[in-house]
């Protein structure tokens, strides 16, 4: 679980800075929910791993929490069309 919730993050990352570019800001409203579930699904890796190998859950769980509040942050600049 870890191991996908990391790489779920390192994709929404890709995902969030395509979606920083100008005019692809409507990315952030699938970007968002994406992010989410990734989160989701490191929380569900941190609870049945043992706590000496949770790093990879922790990671993809950081991961996905800054690319949900960067998302968030940009929707509320730009409204998602800028």
């Amino acid at each position: 679980m870890g191991l996908i919730s990391l790489l779920w993050g390192m994709f929404a990352l890709v995902w969030m800075i395509l979606a920083l570019i100008p005019l692809l800001g409507w990315g952030n409203w699938f970007l968002i929910p994406f992010a989410a579930v990734g989160a989701i699904i490191a929380a569900i890796g941190l609870l049945f791993t043992r706590s000496e190998h949770s790093g990879r859950a922790k990671a993809g769980l950081i991961l996905n929490g800054i690319v949900i509040v960067v998302g968030i942050v940009r929707l509320s600049i730009g409204g998602g069309f800028i």
